[in-house]
């Protein structure tokens, strides 16, 4: 038997919202954050160049899920009026098992867009909406 460990499955997962359980989200993206890197060039050192961490940027978290409350549309048409309240989002992932193996925080984030699924009378699809959310950071906890 190898003791070699297994990737965790990308659709083990929930989302907590100031360590709410939020309803179920079929997907989340925008887990990422990049650091720009500014090259730096020392008189006499001909073979290479310095690289140098400038600033660490994070875009925006996207959730979707099947339209069924108001939740979300409320707390943006807030942000829309200009009363922003930030909120931590936690992205839990789970193993099989169903135990908790990473969790990854979002600090003060607030939804900054928000979009519904096209409506067609010809299909069946489930109306879906997707937001953004900026926020101040992503951490591993």
């Amino acid at each position: 038997m190898s003791d070699r460990p297994d990737p965790y499955r990308a659709f083990r997962f929930r989302l907590e919202i100031q360590g709410v359980l939020a309803a179920g989200f079929q997907s989340v993206s925008g887990l990422e954050r990049a650091c720009q890197i500014e090259a730096y060039r020392e008189g006499g050192a001909n073979d290479f160049e310095h690289q140098l961490v400038t600033l660490t940027s994070y875009p925006p978290i996207v959730l979707r899920r099947g339209l069924v409350d108001p939740e979300l549309w409320d707390w943006h048409s807030e942000v829309v009026e200009g009363r922003v309240e930030r909120r931590t989002i936690s992205v839990v992932l789970l193993n099989d098992a169903g135990n908790e193996v990473w969790r990854l925080v979002c600090a003060d984030a607030f939804p900054s867009k928000w979009v519904a699924s096209e409506l067609e009378a010809t299909s069946n699809s489930v109306a879906t909406e997707q937001i953004e959310f900026v926020h101040q950071g992503l951490t591993k906890v």
